[in-house]
């Protein structure tokens, strides 16, 4: 397929979009702040056991068992002081964040696919918008 050709115009512009997206200062503040989180031995174990705690009484629940008092506030005990550790909340943040640019170009690009054309303002007004929060302002 041409259009997918290394040197394409397609691929060409989708390699332009790749060095904005990768010299944005918010992007790489972004990155800095999952790297950060990476490098935290103490906040991934402690951000992973909290998924996993979440897991486990999602699953509980699915299968008609009720959670205990005592359950629920130890979860929430350990997601608010999840939520205390610093590293751990601005790499969610940060998560949210890149998901929603990821999502928000998928939902461009998909649409101009859809279209045949540049997607207008309307256009994903009428689905919402990028983030599903009408008007594509995203940020």
């Amino acid at each position: 397929m041409k259009m997918l050709a290394d040197n394409s115009p397609v691929m060409d512009k989708t390699k332009e979009l790749c060095s904005a997206i990768a010299d944005d200062p918010e992007y790489r503040s972004l990155m800095e702040k999952v790297e950060r989180f990476m490098e935290d031995d103490a906040a991934k174990l402690q951000f992973q056991s909290v998924q996993e705690r979440s897991q486990e009484l999602g699953q509980k629940q699915q299968s008609g068992l009720e959670l205990s008092v005592g359950e629920v506030e130890d979860f929430e005990n350990a997601r608010e002081a999840l939520m205390g550790n610093s590293v751990a909340r601005e790499f969610m943040d940060a998560q949210q964040i890149l998901q929603s640019v990821q999502t928000a170009i998928g939902k461009y690009v998909g649409m101009t696919l859809e279209l045949g054309r540049v997607p207008a303002e309307e256009d994903l007004a009428d689905q919402g918008g990028c983030c599903s929060e009408g008007g594509c302002g995203c940020g």
